[in-house]
Formats: structure tokens, C-alpha cells, sequence
């Protein structure tokens, strides 16, 4: 069973960023998809970023391109999620997921929420 440690959620001003960490193992990242969704308080789970399997190459989310990209280096077993200019509506809680199964362009961040494994969460709090 693969296993997903988030860090680098906190607490930061509107405009600012952070970045997101989620080290898996014990597998390579190449056998995985690998993204990120959030839950925001009172709203449903969205799929924000992924890195398909296949060529590991990343897609994120319309409402979220600009401000939100993801990137993966198989070396250090690790995925990222960069965060800048957030705004407050940003505020949540975000899960690092994992799923053997090559989703491609069009399928893979719909049904990040649904990935088989999942991190604990960190939390991302944006004040205005």
C-alpha cells in the first residue's frame, strides 16, 4: 500500500504563497498518477492538479492555472504543489492522492477525489 505525508500547509496573507510537499513510498512515483485535490470549508472535494502516470507530465485545473502548478521528481519520491498570489477563497484543506491507473489529460483531476490512496491532509488558511 503506497503511502502519502503531506507537509508545508499554514497560514498566509492574500497575494502570498507556499509550497505543498507529499512524499510517497515505499513504490517509485512511476507507477502512479499522482495529484492533489482540497476540500474548502462547506464545499465539495475539487480536483485542483495532477502528473499522469504515463509521461508524468502535469495538468492543472482551469480555475486554478496561474496560481497553483504541480511537479514531480522521482528521485526524491516527492510531488509538490507551488502556491502563489492565493486568494482567501484558496483557504482549505489539501490531500495528496495516489492511483496505479494511467489516467490520461481528460480524466485525471475530475477524479482526483477518488484516487485510491490518500494523505492525511494539510491544512491552507489565507487570510484577506
Amino acid at each position: 500500500q503506497v503511502q502519502l505525508v503531506e507537509s508545508g500547509g499554514g497560514l498566509v496573507q492574500s497575494g502570498g504563497s507556499l509550497k505543498l510537499s507529499c512524499k510517497v513510498s515505499p513504490f517509485s512515483l512511476d507507477y502512479y498518477t499522482i495529484g492533489w485535490f482540497r476540500q474548502a470549508p462547506e464545499k465539495e472535494r475539487e480536483g485542483v492538479s495532477c502528473t499522469r502516470r504515463s509521461d508524468g507530465r502535469p495538468d492543472d485545473a482551469d480555475s486554478v492555472k496561474g496560481r497553483l502548478t504541480i511537479s514531480r521528481e522521482n528521485a526524491e519520491h516527492t510531488v509538490w504543489l507551488q502556491m502563489t498570489n492565493l486568494k482567501p477563497e484558496y483557504t482549505g484543506v489539501y490531500y495528496c492522492v495516489a492511483d496505479p491507473a494511467p489516467y490520461d489529460v481528460v480524466n485525471c483531476i475530475p477524479n482526483l477525489p477518488e484516487f485510491g490512496s490518500t494523505g492525511q491532509g494539510t491544512q491552507v488558511t489565507v487570510s484577506a
